[in-house]
């Protein structure tokens, strides 16, 4: 059954319609401001308590916990990661070029800070291979490893001593710079890393992961190679080096990954089915620990063991702060990939269990864990992709999984952590290349991403090849410029299009895509698919002169014209009135211009500003000169669906000098309507449109 839409009402400019329905910008301006101000400045226990209630928002959730229906859920969830964060903690602990203990440290200070200040019910903070590996390659880099050196030495304390204060000053920095990001309320720049750049940046991270963990799974003695080309220097020295590999090593490499690999396929495959995924990795470091320690792995075969890991807390001490001006660029690289995983992680499960998080509480709650972490040894942090995959699959609900999650890693840490002194790094290697699964299956959105854009998938393809070839840093910079350069070229190359109007509507399309709507006599309706600013007025300048074909020669000609009409006019007028007869009436432009040239022009110019987002100066200028221009042929132009900020640059550029401001009309049709009834009834003041 169709339906018809019948509309009778007056034809609306700009001006006339802000006079029935606007409002006093100046008046409402100042009372919003004042109404702000207030706000801010207003203090009182409601106001209080509100402000504790945002920026710590356990205060919000806690009072509101549903006991009965989330405790089991959470106890689940928490105790499932915490089991998890134990071998994964001491494994990207060897990525991050410290001793594993740091890792376990690092699994446990950010979940319980980011249980206070996070907004994310499913986020579980804690190591993540990607930071870790940055982090990894700025340590090496300031505090590289010796030829020699003698594990039980004062040297080797000395060493990782060194080590740890540079990773240690790397996370204070980069929680003092998210705070300070915090502080100006800069949490979108997160949106500058779009998606397709975050999994092509994880993905060809996990290849360097993967090949920087070689060595450790050959037993191998190789330096680590940082800068341009790393990954290819990495495994040119591992193939160099595959005559002295420790046939032990191998071996405990390929039974873990024996294991490891089909038992992690089962828990993704039966996730749905399964209450808590297997525990492969705990289950994996407690067999070997075993195993090591049972047939002296270590002095039979030398094979390289975690060593002493000390029970109990750490005592607070101070990062490396000389070292902030040389961790500086790095760390801005390492705070921004952190920042933008873990706000991705919380937005993809807000949005799948509806709710909602805060960018820039994150940036709060991401940045006190780093900084107040780093006095305790501990080197960046960030939400972490297996574990919180884990977190939300186990059936947690709330932040307050984190605390069963803390009470696991709190119970090695007390007790445990020194057992595990015959752990082989072989087995902790495995863990770090198996834990990057979800990582490497991100290729799988490649044709989806291929099929819906073009542009995305260049972006994707980019980034991966700048990562993998040079470097994580410097191939993330690419991938950034590369992804702002597309923005920019399709700014600067957007679409201009005649429309059309169909039939008895008020509706109009452009004519390339819809050939039955047709163009409306004597109006060139013209529309422009994006802003109007310095990077892109030659191309719109362009686009207008090759649709109206007004070319500087043209208007040049058909202003003599037009200038030569004009005179012959004022002398026939002038002759007629002598004779006694008044001759008043005039011969059309349009008439003149067919007789004169071989081409037909239109007298009218609507533009279609409806997706003209903004306009700066140079663009503002561009559309006085064209106005102008076309004044000079004789052509008048119009201007309709502009919004206020275009409308009030135009207007402040000086636009109106050389326009009628009755010229710019509320939408499309009012325009239309007006200038028919303009050729029709060129004295008419009172109009309608019908639609």
């Amino acid at each position: 059954m169709s339906a018809s839409v019948a509309v009778y009402r007056s034809i609306y400019t700009e001006d006339r319609f802000k006079q029935a329905y606007g409002s006093d910008d100046n008046a409402s301006g100042s009372l919003r401001l004042r109404e702000k101000l207030a706000g801010r400045c207003r203090c009182s226990n409601r106001a209080c308590l509100h402000l504790l209630r945002e920026r710590v928002p356990i205060f919000s959730w806690l009072p509101r916990y549903k006991l009965k229906k989330w405790i089991l859920g959470d106890t689940i969830a928490g105790l499932t990661v915490g089991i998890l964060h134990i071998p994964q903690g001491m494994a990207f602990a060897l990525l991050t070029s410290v001793a594993p203990i740091f890792g376990l440290y690092t699994s446990f200070f950010p979940v319980v800070l980011y249980m206070f200040f996070g907004t994310g019910r499913h986020v579980s903070t804690g190591t993540f291979a990607v930071v870790s590996l940055m982090t990894g390659s700025v340590v090496e880099q300031l505090v590289p490893s010796p030829l020699e050196i003698n594990s039980s030495s004062s040297e080797a304390s000395d060493f990782e001593a060194q080590r740890i204060g540079v990773a240690s000053a790397i996370a204070l920095l980069s929680g003092i710079i998210m705070l300070c990001m915090f502080a100006l309320q800069l949490g979108f720049l997160s949106t500058y890393l779009s998606e397709p750049i975050v999994k092509a940046f994880t993905s060809a991270a996990a290849f360097h992961v993967t090949i920087s963990q070689l060595q450790s799974m050959l037993g191998l003695r190789l330096p680590r190679h940082n800068g341009a080309f790393s990954l290819f220097k990495t495994l040119a020295s591992v193939m160099e080096n595959l005559p002295h590999t420790n046939m032990a090593e191998l071996l405990i490499s390929l039974v873990c990954l024996a294991i490891l690999v089909p038992v992690k396929e089962l828990n993704m495959r039966f996730r749905k089915r399964l209450r808590t995924p297997i525990p492969v990795e705990i289950l994996t470091v407690i067999i070997a620990t075993g195993v090591a320690y049972a047939c002296s792995l270590d002095s039979t075969y030398n094979i390289e063991i975690v060593g002493h890991i000390p029970a109990g807390f750490p005592r607070p001490q101070l990062p490396a702060f000389h070292m902030f001006p040389a961790i500086a660029g790095d760390t801005i690289a390492i705070t921004f990939v952190g920042y933008a995983v873990s706000v991705s992680l919380a937005m993809i499960y807000a949005d799948k269990h509806g709710y909602s998080i805060h960018p820039n509480q994150e940036l709060l709650a991401h940045g006190i864990s780093n900084t107040v972490s780093s006095f305790f040894t501990c080197f960046p942090s960030s939400a972490t992709l297996a574990t919180t995959n884990i977190l939300e699959s186990a059936g947690g609900y709330t932040q307050l999984s984190g605390l069963f999650t803390s009470l696991v890693v709190l119970i090695v840490l007390l007790l445990i952590g020194p057992l595990f002194y015959f752990l082989p790094k072989a087995v902790l290697a495995c863990i770090n290349v198996t834990s990057l699964r979800q990582m490497f299956l991100q290729f799988q959105d490649l044709p989806d991403l291929w099929r819906i854009s073009k542009i995305d998938f260049m972006v994707w393809l980019v980034t991966w090849l700048s990562v993998v070839i040079l470097n994580v840093d410097l191939g993330l910079a690419i991938g950034v410029v590369f992804s702002m350069m597309t923005v920019i070229c399709r700014t600067q190359r957007a679409g201009c299009s005649v429309l059309g109007r169909a039939s008895n509507t008020e509706i109009y399309r452009p004519l390339e895509n819809h050939n039955k709507c047709h163009e409306v006599p004597g109006v060139k309706i013209l529309t422009y698919n994006g802003p109007i600013y310095y990077g892109n007025r030659s191309f719109f300048r362009e686009e207008m002169i090759r649709l109206l074909g007004l070319t500087p020669e043209k208007i040049r000609r058909r202003e003599k014209a037009i200038k030569a009409l004009e005179k012959r006019e004022r002398e026939t007028t002038v002759s007629t009135v002598e004779r006694g007869i008044a001759n008043t009436s005039f011969s059309s432009e349009n008439e003149f211009f067919k007789s004169e040239t071989s081409e037909s022009y239109d007298q009218a110019v609507l533009i279609d500003c409806s997706s003209v987002i903004f306009v700066d100066v140079a663009g503002a200028r561009l559309l006085t000169q064209m106005c102008t221009e076309c004044q000079k042929v004789g052509v008048h132009v119009y201007l309709a669906n502009c919004n206020e900020s275009v409308l009030k640059i135009l207007t402040s550029s000086g636009l109106m000098k050389y326009m009628n401001p009755q010229h710019i009309f509320v939408t499309v049709h009012d325009a239309v309507v007006y200038i028919q009834q303009q050729k029709e009834k060129p004295s008419a003041n009172t109009t309608t449109v019908w639609v």
